[in-house]
């Protein structure tokens, strides 16, 4: 095998890699929307999130991640559509908009002194 055939080999295992996590990130995007949609008394529009951003961020621990935006529509009343967000960061949910409430999820791992 030469250095061409070793370097197409890393560069599509790499997207492949990159297509399942976003797969994993979508889900759980999907599932963050959809439970707070349910606790807020909303409809949620389409049963999906759309990917928005995707950027090199570092966690709380300073491993670098990537840190995902995934918009997402609902309805208040079934004749509109109202447009919310939710943010990964790897595939920890960080943040979590439905208008008008914004939903910071704690981190699990700090410690209150």
């Amino acid at each position: 095998m030469n250095l061409y055939e070793l370097l197409l080999l890393c560069a599509l295992s790499g997207a492949v890699w990159f297509w399942l996590d976003s797969l994993k990130a979508r889900e759980i995007g999907v599932l963050a929307a959809r439970k707070a949609c349910q606790e807020e008394g909303l409809q949620f529009l389409d049963e999906t999130v759309v990917g928005r951003s995707v950027k090199l961020q570092r966690d709380d621990e300073g491993v670098l991640r990537l840190r995902r935006i995934f918009a997402f529509e609902y309805s208040d009343t079934g004749n509109n559509r109202c447009f919310g967000s939710v943010t990964l960061t790897g595939h920890h949910v960080d943040m979590l908009h439905v208008r008008p409430h914004l939903y910071i999820v704690p981190n699990t791992h700090e410690t209150l002194h």
